[in-house]
């Protein structure tokens, strides 16, 4: 062979070597054991509110296994079915992706140190990558993908939303995905948030999807409980995730605080993270109408917003959890109850808010800008007001007031929440839906409905006829 012959080969292999050290395998991260993170509560005084009844979901939850983790869309995140705390229940675990710009930045998900600590150990894992300066050396020949920009919870909702057929898990889904009511208030206001890491909200997505296909072991656990009111069904629905998602694992559950005898309060929830941090969240999930003077020059404030029924308003709500409910677990007599800390206190707080139609829409400064909105009208507005919003309507139940609702033309009944969102057959028109709501002493939520393309009813929005005496009533008690 040549000189120049044996120089062009030596170049050759020199090349090969160097190309072949530049690919780098990403292995998917490993699940999590599911040991002893999560523990039972056996008071008696938690009652039925506490969502331990769903471990009893083991059984019905292989149904959750066959099912397909649909709609995950992306080759590279992979599910990985494992079973925590003693529950079958599928857990879908998103793993390491070879492309983590897709993912959202964990600060999106919510403020507090749980989400930072998250951040970090994403970016800790991230050193799996190639260096920029190893891409940066790779051959020309091969394209840079674009970075997709990275998708918030409540933009995953919003289509999650469009696919999700179950009216529990619709709710679940929102409870978990929708925008804080509030701000961070500092320093005691810290927000908590379902997913610590990327990976975690992508892997809720995925479980709530599969959820949707197989909902038997949820139907069944909520069909024990009887429940009436809107926040306890709330706290079912968090309770049910922590003991069966990918995410944070439950430890306990309403834990009483007691003094000589006396309830001092109850704490929602105790938790524990995959990272290890160790939370006590107060869940509120709350329906405030506006009833303050939007015209005039003074400041909109919290207190503005207040109950239906003018037994609760916002500035005392958030008052009680800032000063009563978060400080619980760090009170002396916690540790009394067998739950160590110390925990670190979040509050976890959803709902709606409805602003007066035709008046100016205006945010007190504890708002998150993107809560969820709807309206209020008097009832002699009403008619003007229906007859250029919608032609379908229906008052909306209290235990349907979480998620939109939405039904299917061809939607199957088989228990009392499926047969809640058999909307179509409940629908009327506006003169209808007055008639309906005439006899009611206070406020009424109703939904007006519009059809997409296959036919399918959807909401449009949402909001409460009020008595035609209800708005001085309720700007007085806002004065209080």
């Amino acid at each position: 062979m040549s000189a120049d012959g044996t120089e062009a080969a030596r170049v050759a292999a020199a090349a090969a070597e160097s190309g072949s050290s530049k690919a780098q395998t990403l292995t998917p991260a490993e699940p999590r054991s599911g040991s002893a993170v999560s523990e039972s509560v056996a008071s008696a005084e938690s009652g039925p509110s506490a969502p331990q009844s769903a471990a009893s979901a083991g059984s019905g939850s292989s149904a959750l296994q066959s099912a397909a983790a649909a709609g995950s869309g992306s080759s590279a995140r992979q599910s990985v079915a494992w079973a925590g705390s003693g529950s079958s229940a599928l857990q879908s675990v998103a793993s390491a992706e070879s492309s983590s710009s897709a993912l959202p930045s964990a600060a999106s998900a919510g403020s507090g140190s749980s989400a930072l600590q998250g951040a970090a150990s994403f970016a800790s894992s991230s050193s799996a990558l190639p260096s920029p300066a190893a891409a940066e050396s790779s051959s020309p020949a091969l394209p840079s993908a674009a970075t997709p920009e990275p998708a918030s919870p409540t933009a995953l909702l919003d289509t999650l939303l469009g696919t999700l057929r179950d009216s529990v898990v619709r709710d679940l889904a929102w409870l978990l995905l929708s925008a804080d009511l509030l701000r961070p208030q500092p320093p005691a206001g810290v927000l908590a948030s379902p997913f610590e890491t990327p990976q975690e909200l992508h892997a809720s997505v995925d479980w709530l999807r599969a959820l949707d296909v197989a909902p038997q072991a949820l139907h069944r656990d909520l069909a024990t409980t009887r429940m009436t009111r809107l926040g306890r069904y709330a706290e079912w629905l968090l309770g049910w995730f922590l003991q069966h998602g990918p995410a944070a694992r439950l430890i306990a559950a309403g834990v009483p605080l007691r003094r000589a005898g006396v309830t001092l309060g109850e704490c929602d929830f105790l938790l524990q993270t995959q990272q290890g941090a160790r939370l006590h969240w107060e869940l509120a999930v709350k329906c405030y109408l506006h009833a303050g003077d939007v015209s005039s020059q003074t400041p909109v404030r919290l207190a503005d917003y207040v109950g239906p029924n003018l037994k609760d308003r916002f500035d005392l709500k958030l008052a009680h959890l800032l000063n009563h409910q978060l400080p619980l677990s760090a009170r002396e007599e916690f540790a009394w109850v067998g739950h160590v800390g110390p925990w670190t206190p979040q509050m976890f707080i959803k709902g709606w808010l409805f602003y007066r139609h035709g008046a100016a829409s205006v945010n007190a400064l504890e708002l998150d800008p993107g809560h969820g909105r709807g309206w209020w009208v008097t009832r002699s507005d009403w008619p003007a007001f229906a007859e250029n919003h919608a032609q379908k309507w229906r008052v909306l139940p209290r235990l349907a007031w979480l998620a939109p609702r939405r039904a299917e033309s061809d939607e199957p009944g088989g228990d009392a929440h499926a047969a809640d969102e058999a909307t179509g057959a409940l629908c009327v028109d506006a003169q209808t839906l007055a008639g309906q709501t005439a006899h009611q002493h206070g406020p009424a939520m109703v939904v007006a409905f519009a059809e997409d393309d296959a036919g399918d009813l959807i909401e449009r929005s949402r909001g409460f006829i009020v008595p035609d005496e209800w708005p001085e009533m309720a700007r007085n008690y806002a004065r209080q």
